[in-house]
C-alpha cells in the first residue's frame, strides 16, 4: 500500500521550521527540503521523529 497523496501535501518536517517533505516511494523515505534530514517510511508509515532522523550522506546531499 502506497502513502496517500493527500497525507503527503500535509506532511511537514516535525523541526521548527517546519518545511515541506519530499518522496522517494523506491527508497521509501521523506526528505526535508529545508534541513535535509530524511525520514523512513516502515510499513507504510512515516516516521518524522527527530532522534531516528539520518543526515543525508555526502553521495545524497
Amino acid at each position: 500500500m502506497a502513502l496517500d497523496p493527500q497525507l503527503l501535501d500535509i506532511l511537514a518536517c516535525p523541526d521548527t521550521h517546519h518545511a515541506p517533505l519530499t518522496h522517494d516511494a523506491e527508497a521509501q523515505t521523506l526528505t526535508c527540503t529545508e534541513c535535509g534530514r530524511i525520514f523512513e517510511i516502515r510499513d507504510d508509515i512515516p516516521v518524522l521523529l527527530l532522534d531516528e532522523a539520518r543526515q543525508p550522506s555526502a553521495k545524497e546531499a
